[in-house]
């Protein structure tokens, strides 16, 4: 643990779509509010910023920076793209968010999750960012475990902090354990289960990846989360369904 595997892009291309779920949960991207856009798939449908007020999360500023400043509207799979560099228009190729994992890393450095070491790995010296705080990993690994292994994908109490409520807590959940299943790491949090239960994991996520992929949700327990959201709630269901067409899910 602690470093980033460079031969698996699914991560990569993965994290520019949990980027812009995130600024769809913070209310900052909706899709355009056209009631044409139902003729087209979510993943073609035109996204725009909402609120241009910053986050604090440099990634997520850069990001909604860059989607505000282009008068060109573009798509979910077009952002997704043009963010992780999968473009051969070279007037486009400025929008690409560079060392996004590296810099995710130091953010986590920075909140006290990860530390950062020195490792030798054949002939070069690389940045590892082990986990300083495991309460954290724990507490992710517990959630992702739970929500695979139970018939509901309804929040865990123990985790939830009430004074401090998550919005979307459920839903982020469910976007977290299907982009992990998407970046093809998510048998990292199941190595604790039994292959029993791992079996049961893998074909729950296959089951959420599908429901969520398509808005409206077809999971009712989602309901009261998204209830008047849908220009929030369709980007995240336009890059639950990219995920659906990656390498790793096919």
């Amino acid at each position: 643990m602690g470093y980033l595997s460079f031969w698996n892009d699914n991560i990569s291309y993965t994290l520019r779509g949990c980027i812009l779920m995130e600024l769809a949960f913070r209310k900052r991207i909706a899709m355009v509010k056209d009631p044409n856009r139902r003729k087209y798939a979510l993943a073609d449908r035109y996204i725009e910023v909402v609120n241009e007020k910053l986050t604090g999360e440099v990634l997520l500023d850069e990001t909604l920076k860059m989607i505000n400043s282009t008068e060109e509207r573009m798509s979910v799979g077009q952002w997704i793209d043009l963010l992780s560099g999968e473009t051969w228009n070279v007037m486009k190729v400025g929008f690409q968010l560079k060392q996004v994992r590296e810099r995710l890393a130091k953010g986590l450095v920075d909140k006290g999750v990860l530390r950062t070491e020195k490792r030798n790995f054949l002939i070069f010296d690389m940045a590892t960012h082990p986990v300083t705080d495991s309460a954290v990993k724990e507490e992710v690994v517990k959630r992702a475990c739970t929500t695979l292994i139970s018939r509901s994908t309804g929040s865990n109490p123990s985790l939830t902090d009430r004074e401090n409520p998550v919005a979307f807590q459920q839903l982020r959940t469910v976007t977290m354990v299907c982009a992990a299943y998407a970046a093809n790491v998510l048998e990292n949090a199941l190595m604790y289960l039994n292959h029993e239960m791992r079996e049961v994991a893998y074909t729950k996520v296959d089951e959420l990846l599908s429901d969520y992929s398509q808005y409206p949700f077809v999971s009712p327990a989602s309901k009261n989360e998204v209830a008047g959201k849908d220009l929030q709630m369709e980007i995240i269901a336009a890059v639950l369904n990219v995920f659906t067409k990656m390498d790793s899910i096919l």
